[in-house]
């Protein structure tokens, strides 16, 4: 075999189409994703838009789970939102 030839076949092992490259994110997402699978999707994402998006969408879903910043309201203020909402829905 002629080293053109053995490049592409090395290469076209790489080759994801974009459902398993979605998947392989995924899995990335919870490290569960292999070494081979990560070097596989970094090769991936180089020439496909469309998973780079649904990559850094996932990795911001993933930062604001880890992070939430959640404001609840107070019990006083929750009271007098309640009381309001009544007297609108009575007049």
């Amino acid at each position: 075999m002629s080293g053109e030839k053995l490049v592409l076949v090395e290469f076209m092992s790489f080759k994801l189409e974009c459902d398993k490259a979605n998947h392989i994110c995924d899995k990335n997402q919870y490290k569960e994703a292999t070494f081979r699978e990560k070097v596989r999707l970094i090769f991936h994402l180089i020439y496909c838009r469309a998973c780079r998006k649904y990559t850094a969408r996932n990795n911001k879903l993933t930062k604001l789970i880890k992070t939430p910043d959640v404001k609840t309201v107070s019990a006083e203020d929750k009271s007098i939102l309640k009381e309001r909402l009544q007297k609108e829905t009575t007049e």
